[in-house]
């Protein structure tokens, strides 16, 4: 994971994503790069109110928005003495795109060239990561997406919990998190009984990460109250865990709308940094 790719919008809550991504990029000595971001408002010049047609953000807002933004990405890393990128291949640094303030649908695009993205946790409180950053990241870019909890961690990806339901997305999580899994102390896969896809089990899934010389060990639990995303939660706690990996919206996001799922809860209520992929 040579490449990080964190977007910053100027609310409340950056610094423990900041820290999520720095963690990270210290096991792989990898490049970060902060970029501004928005919600998908239309860009409208300003016009005389009287007429009825407000602008939700002008350019010069644009430019300002994107200022701070950088502002408070580069403050982080000058405090954290990280160096500023003079390439790409330059190990651990840091460096801003300059382009200016883009929408979720730009870092869809964009997030595809890097090995990964880190975002907020979206539990819709004020001042937190919009959710439809997460999906722009989770469904654009083709990568896997760290979910960096309110508070900062102090280790990650030391004790690992997959939560494995055999879907084609958790194996999609499982290969993006392999570079992690390799550094891993311990593994657990973790299955809930009459939860998830047909498939391989985790037993399965135990021995092919065996075969990758990583240390790795199933786990089948019961979920009588019918709430994987708690369950899953619980565990990962009483374990210690320090990362989760999990497939995201193995259900489609409009059945988690009306019905809820585990990654609809784990997006909202997550204490750890979470690792998915759709």
């Amino acid at each position: 994971m040579k490449s990080i790719l964190v977007p910053i919008e100027d609310h409340g809550v950056v610094e423990p994503i900041l820290e999520t991504a720095l963690l990270l990029g210290r096991m792989f000595d990898s490049y970060i790069e902060g970029i501004a971001i928005t919600p998908d408002y239309p860009v409208v010049l300003p016009v005389d109110i009287a007429i009825g047609v407000p602008s939700p953000i002008t350019p010069e807002n644009r430019v300002e928005i994107a200022q701070a933004c950088r502002e408070r990405f580069q403050a982080f890393m000058v405090t954290k003495q990280i160096p500023r990128a003079a390439s790409a291949l330059a190990g651990l640094s840091y460096a801003w795109r300059q382009d200016g303030l883009v929408e979720d649908a730009f870092l869809g695009a964009y997030g595809r060239v890097f090995d990964i993205s880190v975002v907020g946790r979206p539990d819709g409180a004020s001042g937190h990561t919009r959710l439809s950053t997460v999906e722009a990241a989770l469904f654009e870019t083709g990568r896997p997406v760290l979910i960096a909890p309110p508070k900062t961690p102090t280790t990650l990806g030391e004790t690992v919990l997959i939560a494995w339901n055999r879907s084609t997305e958790t194996a999609r999580a499982v290969l993006g998190a392999m570079p992690i899994l390799a550094k891993a102390r311990r593994i657990v896969v973790l299955e809930l009984e009459d939860w998830g896809l047909p498939g391989p089990s985790a037993a399965e899934l135990v021995r092919s990460l065996r075969i990758h010389g990583m240390t790795a060990e199933a786990l089948t639990l019961p979920d009588p109250a019918n709430k994987p995303g708690e369950a899953i939660l619980a565990e990962a706690k009483a374990l210690g865990c320090d990362l989760l990996v999990k497939g995201a919206y193995t259900q489609s996001r409009l059945r988690q709308m009306f019905f809820g799922g585990a990654t609809s809860h784990i997006l909202s209520q997550t204490t750890i940094p979470v690792l998915m992929a759709h």
